[in-house]
C-alpha cells in the first residue's frame, strides 16, 4: 500500500545472471556500436565491482583499461598489473570511456571480444530502456500524446525476437533505436503510462517501426526490405499522411561528389570503383526509391542510404523518396521526407497529439489492424472510465471493481477535503511479475503512484488478501496530495498526510525520534519493507499531530507553501 518511486531494486547480479536469456523484463544494449573499438577504460564511480565470469568471486573494480588481444581481452589495472579472459562483468557505478566520449552508468556491464573490436553490452530493465529512447528519438513538436505512441512502438520493437545481433539485444544506434543515456521528465511520464502495452496483430507481436517524417506518405515495408517476411508486417502498407502534409514541405537535397560516394559504397561492399552513372532503377507504390544502379550494379535504395549515412552524415540522403542527377564530377538529390518511412511518422503523429488526438488513435493510423495487447499474453489494454478515474486493464473481468475504486475515491475526497485536478488513470497489471516489470517495484509493494497515474498489482490478488479498498483509497490520497504539492515540499510531508488520511498513522510519541531530514533519506532509499515501513509511520505520526494541531486547511497551505521551522521544532 505505500507509494514506491521509480528506482530499480533489481539484483545487479541477478541481471547478469539472467543476461544470457534476456527475459522480457530485461535488455542487452549495445554500446558505441559504430565504433568499433579496440581499447576502453573503466573507473569506479562509486561501489564497483567485477568479475571474468558469472561464477566467479568478484573483486573490487579499480581504474582498468581493456583491449582486444586477438580472440579474447587483455587489461591493465593501475597501469601494474596485466590479466587476460574472454569476458569481463562489471557491476556497481562506473565510468567509462573511449574515442574521446565516456559515459557514467550503474547497469550490469559485459565486455567480450568479437572480431575486429570489443563488444560493450548493459543490461537494463526494458522500461528504463524505452524512457531513454523515447528521450533520445522525441523532438521539439512532441507532447505527451505523440510520445506515448512513440513508446509504445519502441517498446514493441525492442521485444521483438532478433535484430541481426551477436552478444547483446539491440545496438545503441539508428540501426535499432537510438539512445543517449540521459532520461527526461516528458519521456519517464510517457513510459509509465504505456508501460506493459505493446502492439499485436492476430494474435502474433506486430512489427513495429518509427521515422521522423514520411513526406505525406508512408512506405510499405516490403518497398524498404523485400527481404522481410511474416504476418507481423503485413499492415505496415503505404498510405497518405494527412497530417504530416498539414505540417507542410519536408523537401531537402544534397550535392555529393562521386569520389565521396564511390568511397561511401565501397565501405560497405555494395559497388566496386569506377562507376560513373547513378540512376533509380525502380520505385514503389510510395513513390520512393527501391533499386539504384551505379554503373551496371544494382543497389537497394535503402543500403544506399546507410551507407551514405554512415560515412557522409545522416543529414546527405534523408530518405529514399529523392531523384537524382548528374552534376559535373557529383550528383544533386532532390528528396522528401527523413528515414525510411515505414510504420510511425513522428511528424504526423505530433500533428495528430496537437490537434486532439490520444496515443491509441495516433498508433491505429499508423498500424491499421494491429491492437494494443498486454507485452507477454497480447491481451487487449482496454478502458473503462467513471467519474474522477478511468481503469486500463487486460482482464476483462477487473470491470467489477468499478465500485470498488469509485467509492475510494470517494472516501479519498472525503478525507482530505481534496478533489482531483484531472482523470486519475488507474492501471492494472494482471501478475505481480508484470507489475514489477513495468514499474521496477520490489513485489512487497502493492501498487505504484506517481502523479495522476496508478499502477497496481492484480486487482483480484488485492480483493483476495482484503487490501484492495485500503490500497485504493491510499493511492488515491497519493494523486490528490501530489496535486497540491510543489516541489518544495518535503517528501515525510506528502506521505505523512497520505498515512495521517489513511488511517495508517501511528499516535506512539516515540515515532517522532526520527527527524523529518531523516525520514526524507529512509522514504526515498529504503532498503527493505520495514525500513521503509519505519519511515511511513513516522512521517505519519508529524502529520497527524499537525492536524490535530493547526487543522486540515492550515496544513493543506503549508502543502503548498512548506511548514515553518518554528512549528517542527515546537512538534519535536
Amino acid at each position: 500500500m505505500k507509494r514506491f518511486f521509480f528506482a530499480s531494486f533489481l539484483s545487479m547480479a541477478c541481471l547478469l545472471s539472467q543476461a544470457q536469456s534476456a527475459p522480457r523484463s530485461i535488455i542487452r544494449v549495445g554500446l558505441w556500436t559504430l565504433w568499433h573499438d579496440k581499447e576502453i577504460t573503466i573507473a569506479p564511480n562509486g561501489p564497483a565491482q567485477f568479475r571474468t565470469c558469472a561464477a566467479c568471486v568478484p573483486q573490487a573494480l579499480k581504474n582498468i583499461t581493456v583491449k582486444l588481444d586477438n580472440s579474447g581481452l587483455t587489461w591493465t589495472e593501475d597501469r601494474v598489473q596485466i590479466r587476460s579472459a574472454t569476458e569481463l562483468l562489471i557491476t556497481g557505478s562506473y565510468r567509462i570511456a573511449a574515442h574521446q566520449e565516456s559515459l557514467t552508468l550503474t547497469y550490469p556491464l559485459r565486455i567480450t571480444a568479437q572480431p575486429g573490436a570489443l563488444t560493450i553490452a548493459a543490461t537494463l530493465p526494458v522500461e528504463r530502456y524505452v524512457e531513454l529512447v523515447v528521450a533520445a528519438e522525441s523532438g521539439a513538436a512532441d507532447s505527451p500524446e505523440s510520445l506515448k505512441a512513440l513508446a509504445v512502438v519502441a517498446r514493441s520493437f525492442a521485444l521483438a525476437p532478433r535484430h541481426g545481433h551477436t552478444g547483446f539485444d539491440v545496438c545503441d544506434s539508428t540501426h535499432c533505436q537510438w539512445l543517449r543515456w540521459r532520461g527526461s521528465a516528458a519521456a519517464h511520464a510517457a513510459t509509465l503510462a504505456t508501460a506493459g502495452a505493446s502492439l499485436w496483430l492476430r494474435g502474433s507481436r506486430a512489427a513495429a517501426y518509427f521515422h521522423q517524417n514520411c513526406g505525406g506518405r508512408t512506405a510499405a515495408a516490403n518497398e524498404v526490405w523485400p527481404a522481410r517476411r511474416g504476418t507481423a508486417l503485413t499492415n505496415l502498407i503505404s498510405r497518405t499522411d494527412p497530417y504530416c502534409q498539414r505540417v507542410g514541405s519536408s523537401e531537402w537535397s544534397a550535392t555529393i561528389s562521386r569520389a565521396d560516394l564511390t568511397q561511401a559504397l565501397a565501405i560497405d561492399g555494395l559497388s566496386p570503383p569506377g562507376w560513373k552513372t547513378l540512376s533509380v532503377a525502380e520505385r514503389g507504390e510510395s513513390g520512393r526509391a527501391t533499386i539504384l544502379l551505379a554503373g551496371a550494379t544494382k543497389i537497394s535504395a535503402e543500403d544506399f542510404r546507410l551507407a551514405v549515412g554512415r560515412a557522409l552524415g545522416w543529414n546527405r540522403i534523408r530518405s529514399n523518396w529523392f531523384e537524382v542527377s548528374a552534376q559535373g564530377d557529383s550528383f544533386l538529390f532532390h528528396g522528401r521526407g527523413s528515414g525510411h518511412g515505414v510504420g510511425l511518422c513522428q511528424t504526423g503523429a505530433a500533428e495528430m497529439a496537437r490537434e486532439g488526438h490520444n496515443y491509441r488513435e495516433i498508433l491505429a493510423q499508423y498500424f491499421p489492424g494491429a491492437t494494443l495487447g498486454e507485452v507477454t499474453t497480447g491481451a487487449e489494454w482496454q478502458s473503462l472510465t467513471s467519474a474522477g478515474f478511468t481503469l486500463e486493464s487486460s482482464d476483462s473481468k477487473d470491470a467489477a471493481y468499478l465500485p470498488s475504486l469509485s467509492r475510494a475515491l470517494s472516501d479519498a475526497e472525503s478525507r482530505s477535503g481534496l478533489t482531483p485536478q484531472g482523470t486519475i488513470t488507474v492501471r492494472a497489471y494482471r501478475s505481480t511479475p508484470a507489475f514489477r516489470d513495468a514499474t521496477l517495484a520490489p513485489g512487497w509493494v502493492a501498487a505504484f503512484t506517481e502523479r495522476n497515474q496508478i499502477a497496481l498489482q492484480p486487482l483480484r490478488l488485492l480483493a483476495a488478501r482484503k487490501l484492495l479498498d485500503g490500497t485504493l483509497r491510499h493511492e488515491f490520497l497519493h494523486v490528490l496530495v501530489e496535486e497540491q504539492a510543489t516541489a518544495q515540499t518535503p517528501l515525510w510531508l506528502r506521505e505523512g498526510l497520505v498515512e495521517a488520511w489513511s488511517g495508517d498513522a501511528s499516535s506512539q510519541a516515540q515515532r517522532q525520534a526520527l527527524s523529518p531530514g531523516a525520514i526524507n533519506e529512509k522514504l526515498a532509499r529504503a532498503a527493505s519493507e520495514a525500513d521503509s515501513e519505519a519511515a511511513h509511520q513516522a512521517a505519519g505520526w508529524y502529520a497527524q499531530q499537525l492536524l490535530n494541531h493547526y487543522g486540515r486547511v492550515q496544513v493543506l497551505a503549508w502543502l503548498r507553501a512548506g511548514v515553518p521551522a518554528n512549528v517542527l521544532l515546537a512538534l519535536r
